[in-house]
């Protein structure tokens, strides 16, 4: 651990190192379930409302000048209309919610505390302005028996729940990316975890 170095970035700013968070993206969602065929095109969409964003919050783990592990988080308010709406249906008061983004790492540099790392970060940026109330986030949904999935493949689900976090079901999205070997788009399912910050 002693050779990694950590940085933060808010807002515009994380613009300075999209191309470290576009590769890192489309490696780790390369693999089950996200199975992500990435490009940067893509990444740069998917990156716009971080850039515009005020509040949105980067921490990321570089191993010498390699970013190796990252997470994100900007207030609902400024995600996608994707993201909002089952928020808005539900009744929601988008305000008082802190959206989390992804929480990546490459292989070698999991099981050494980062994953805990990264929702410390993340939920003392959300507590910092003090009108936030809960912290969210999506997690896509695949088949359970999908003919991509690893025989050892273990979900987060009990690392999400010892954080505190709670799985909501009445709470769903649908976002679409292309699955490895693809050139279009597909709809996903995703499922919404949540806790009281």
């Amino acid at each position: 651990m002693q050779e990694l170095t950590f940085i933060t970035k808010q807002g515009n700013s994380i613009r300075d190192v999209f191309d470290d968070l576009a590769a890192l993206r489309i490696a780790v969602f390369h693999d089950y379930p996200y199975l992500y065929e990435g490009t940067p095109a893509y990444e740069k969409e998917y990156l716009q409302p971080y850039v515009r964003s005020e509040r949105s919050f980067l921490f990321a783990v570089y191993h010498d000048q390699q970013m190796v592990g990252a997470t994100t988080c900007i207030p609902l308010l400024d995600e996608t209309a994707e993201i909002r709406q089952p928020f808005e249906e539900a009744g929601y008061a988008l305000d008082t919610l802190f959206y989390f983004g992804e929480s990546i790492l490459l292989n070698p540099y999991r099981g050494k505390g980062l994953g805990h790392r990264f929702f410390d970060e993340r939920e003392a940026h959300a507590r910092s302005f003090g009108t936030y109330r809960k912290a969210c986030f999506f997690s896509v949904e695949r088949e359970p028996n999908h003919p991509q999935k690893p025989v050892n493949y273990r979900p987060n689900d009990e690392f999400w729940k010892k954080r505190g976090y709670v799985k909501q079901a009445q709470l769903q999205t649908t976002l679409s990316w292309p699955d490895i070997g693809q050139t279009h788009s597909t709809p996903k399912p995703l499922v919404c975890w949540m806790r009281d910050l």
